[in-house]
């Protein structure tokens, strides 16, 4: 039986090749931090965790244990930190862990070196169990015990690894102890909030082509003379005007063409598919979903903004006939008639190996943002709840293997705050594995309550990038319901933080 420490208490290491093994009722992420003198790590490569689970002179043994071979440490590391925290998958918080126990022993008999088992906690989702610190040119263990409320977030943070601090509405989540320090992504710069279809990438406009967007209540009316030089796409809308006519123009009924009466003008330039007939919308007829022609699209051109929905008078899809199958861009509103709105859902998203064997680490996650395009809380596999527990990741998966969801996003629709208004599902490599080597990528979405699948999109292309944004979840205006849309479009990212930019284009 080895020494047994005390909270606060320390004990030499008689030997340089230490595991540090932890028991305990409930499933826990287990995590080593290297951190030098001023107490902060030189890189993020000093964080041996699930997702790298090798550094200098560390190396996890999963699913419990850390195995140290401590001359191998850099000479500028002072201590190894080591940290557990709850997977999601057991209780809320350590109030329900019981049986909590660290032993470190010599990794080359199995001897036992010393024992720590720590007091009884509340709130916390993580703590700091152990450290192994130099003294005097040797090693020595001493046993901590101090709990943090924000998860292994908090406690990297700490020791100055980049991890996103939460924001305003996820700070009912819990967060570090008192004067700890806290790490904010840098603002970026986003597009103006609420806008939506824009006109779509095409060769120029003849100088008789009537403008995309035109005045508030105005119609289609003789062309102005002919610019200078020819011009495409739609001018930039006041600052929080959507792109298209303003709502509720023209007069129900009425399509945008020239004014009854009004004198001929020629036939505009034809981009995307031919005109629909009079009194008909751009798009699918409503209530289908058929494919646009032969090399033309609905809506958006490439790299344009995906739309929030069809184009004015057009029909959205909604619930009423069962599970929809979404395509790149399509819309579906999460309601159908007669029944109650959702409250819970849940997002499953999944993927497999391109080649047999192997293994791909990809990361799900979900960005919250306002209704000015601020990113307020982002939930992944280090911060696994947001928005005051109104989402909650599942945990990471580390290969892909398997069949169904690989990762979910679990969402109370109910009690997200007001301020949020579009939920962005992201898919990212963190060990920069291109898409290229994923197969059958998914999403879908489904009640939470019932079990029932309600909408599903299925990503049939792939290519050489590290992220991937899924598709969005948002608020419809002015109805307390919310509508999701396929986006499937790749970027480089290889966390969460790197995703945010790239989704804001979607909003």
């Amino acid at each position: 039986m080895g020494q047994a420490l005390t909270k606060g208490g320390n004990a030499p290491l008689p030997t340089t090749d230490v595991r540090v093994e932890i028991a305990s009722s409930s499933p826990l992420d287990i995590a080593a931090i290297l951190v030098n003198a001023a107490g902060k790590v030189r890189s993020d490569s000093d964080f041996v965790f699930f997702n790298q689970p090798t550094g200098p002179g560390v190396r996890l043994l999963p699913p419990s244990a850390l195995e140290f071979t401590l001359t191998a440490v850099p000479p500028d590391i002072d201590k190894v930190v080591v940290t557990g925290s709850l997977d999601g998958s057991g209780p809320p918080t350590f109030a329900g862990v019981r049986g909590l126990g660290i032993v470190v022993r010599d990794a080359r008999g199995g001897a036992e070196l010393v024992r720590f088992d720590p007091p009884g906690f509340g709130q916390e989702t993580a703590l700091i169990l152990v450290e192994l610190y130099r003294r005097a040119g040797a090693w020595k263990a001493r046993a901590v015990g101090q709990g943090y409320a924000a998860g292994l977030a908090g406690i990297a943070t700490d020791f100055g690894i980049s991890v996103d601090d939460p924001g305003p509405a996820g700070a009912g989540a819990g967060a570090a102890p008192t004067g700890q320090p806290q790490f904010s992504s840098p603002p970026v710069q986003s597009p103006a909030s609420g806008q939506q279809w824009a006109p779509p990438a095409a060769p120029p406009m003849p100088p008789h082509a009537p403008a995309a967007g035109t005045p508030g209540g105005q119609q289609w009316a003789p062309p102005p003379a002919p610019p200078t030089a020819p011009q495409w796409g739609a001018p930039q809308p006041p600052p929080g005007q959507p792109w298209g006519p303003p709502p509720g123009q023209p007069p129900p009924g009425q399509p945008w063409g020239p004014p009854a009466g009004g004198q001929p003008v020629p036939p505009p330039p034809q981009w995307g598919p031919p005109p629909p007939p009079p009194g008909q919308p751009w798009g699918p007829p409503p209530g289908q979903q058929q494919p646009p022609p032969p090399g033309q699209q609905w809506g958006p051109g490439p790299g344009a903004p995906v739309p929030a929905g069809p184009p004015a008078g057009g029909a959205r899809v909604n619930l009423d006939k069962g599970r929809v199958s979404l395509t790149k861009g399509q819309s579906v509103s999460l309601v159908k008639t007669g029944a109650p709105p959702l409250t819970r859902v849940r997002m499953g998203l999944g993927w497999d190996p391109a080649q047999r064997g192997r293994s791909i680490d990809l990361d799900a996650s979900c960005i919250l943002f306002d209704e000015r395009g601020k990113d307020v809380d982002k939930v992944w596999f280090m911060s696994k709840k947001g928005a005051r527990g109104a989402v909650r990741h599942s945990g990471d998966n580390l290969t892909g293997q398997g069949d169904g969801d690989d990762e979910t996003i679990a969402v109370d629709l109910s009690a997200l705050p007001p301020t949020v208004i579009t939920l962005i599902f992201t898919v990212n490599s963190f060990q920069g594995q291109p898409f290229t080597e994923v197969r059958n990528a998914y999403c879908r979405l489904y009640d939470d309550v019932t079990g029932q699948e309600l909408v599903r999109f299925d990503l049939s292309e792939s290519k050489p990038a590290t992220g991937l944004v899924m598709c969005r979840v948002q608020r419809e205006r002015g109805a307390p319901t919310w509508a999701m849309t396929a986006i499937g479009e790749f970027h480089d990212g290889k966390t969460v933080r790197a995703m945010v930019a790239p989704s804001k284009q979607y909003l």
